[in-house]
């Protein structure tokens, strides 16, 4: 399993408040208008499920397969070209703080990792800094 993480993030709001945002997918309405719209395209989702298109991987299907309170809300893929796991970690520093680390983990060769390295990082700190820069 080849793991990818984005820098750790501080998030000025209760690990409470987070993971309630974070854990029911219909608050991504919250942060549509933030995404930029020539790297994310046709975002559906409800409250377990999210859909979107990105350029030139085509449409991913994420879907919550397990909620820890107030820790951990863990993805995993329904449709992808290529499958994988997501999660967003969260700890806290604080009564009113957290700490937020969002992991991709996926099988790839090692011809594959290189191709999809780059691109695939640059996304997950892009993500991490638009869920870390949101009201909760």
């Amino acid at each position: 399993m080849t793991k990818f993480e984005s820098p750790i993030k501080v998030i000025p709001y209760s690990r409470e408040r987070v993971y309630t945002k974070l854990s029911d997918l219909n608050n991504l309405e919250a942060i549509k208008e933030r995404l930029p719209q020539d790297k994310v395209g046709e975002l559906e989702f409800d409250a377990d499920t999210m859909s979107f298109s990105v350029p030139p991987a085509g449409k991913i299907t994420l879907q919550i397969v397990e909620r820890t309170p107030y820790d951990c809300v863990k993805f995993a893929t329904t449709q992808s070209p290529l499958p994988f796991n997501l999660w967003i970690q969260l700890v806290e520093t604080a009564p009113e703080e957290c700490k937020m680390r969002i992991t991709i983990g996926m099988e790839v060769n090692p011809l594959m990792k290189a191709m999809i390295q780059k691109p695939l990082q640059e996304g997950l700190d892009k993500m991490a800094d638009t869920l870390a820069a949101i009201h909760y």
